[in-house]
């Protein structure tokens, strides 16, 4: 599973980042992404015809995490959809958006990653089976502190009347993004298939590892 030592870099306005050689990349705006993402499904299918029973997953997954990912105002969005032989195909995805925050006062909140982290919760699992999360902070190699989560959570299915909620492996983490008041780069991992938690997180964190801020 773990092919991520074959890289690809991606560069994007302000940042750039490495990810696995085998993952998609693909166009998050709603005028074009349906198309992209159809196009991008056939081409793997065509080069790796034993996926095709599993289009129409492969379809709906990444048509969800790019509406998901514009939504968040993401700049970059990558996933992974593998068969390894399995009843159900391996997913995942990576993103990175530019957020900010400020407080009732109007003034931009602290990107000191000591502060996110202090006012980010951890959630202690209650019994076997429950969502996590726990928060620490990671050293960057080239750009410094950052606070981070990551566990298994439920997340909220974006505009869902019903208020459904996905649980998924999740890491985030928040960069503060240099000469920007109260602006961080959150780079996020997240994929549904939670017998890998722990194969995710080491992913995860071996790509956000190599974020670079632009010069």
């Amino acid at each position: 599973m773990a092919r991520y030592m074959e890289t690809l870099t991606v560069e994007r306005g302000g940042f750039r980042i490495k990810v696995p050689e085998s993952w998609w990349e693909f166009d998050v705006r709603p005028e074009s992404r349906d198309d992209s993402i159809r196009r991008m499904v056939g081409e793997r299918i065509d080069e790796r015809p034993e996926l095709a029973p599993y289009r129409d997953t492969y379809t709906a997954f990444l048509r969800k995490a790019a509406g998901d990912a514009w939504k968040s105002g993401a700049l970059y969005c990558g996933c992974m959809a593998e068969s390894f032989g399995g009843d159900t195909p391996i997913t995942g995805s990576v993103t990175v958006s530019i957020v900010g925050g400020r407080s009732q006062t109007g003034e931009p909140l602290s990107t000191d990653p000591q502060v996110i982290a202090g006012q980010l919760a951890a959630r202690e699992a209650k019994k076997e089976g429950d969502a996590w999360r726990k928060v620490t902070t990671v050293e960057i190699p080239g750009v410094g502190p950052a606070a981070r989560t990551y566990g298994i959570e439920d997340i909220a299915v974006p505009d869902d009347a019903l208020q459904r909620t996905i649980r998924a492996v999740l890491v985030q983490t928040f960069v503060p993004v240099p000469g920007q008041q109260g602006k961080v780069a959150l780079v996020a991992g997240s994929s549904q298939v939670l017998d890998l938690a722990d194969s995710f997180f080491d992913i995860f964190d071996a790509i956000t590892s190599t974020f670079r801020f632009a010069a």
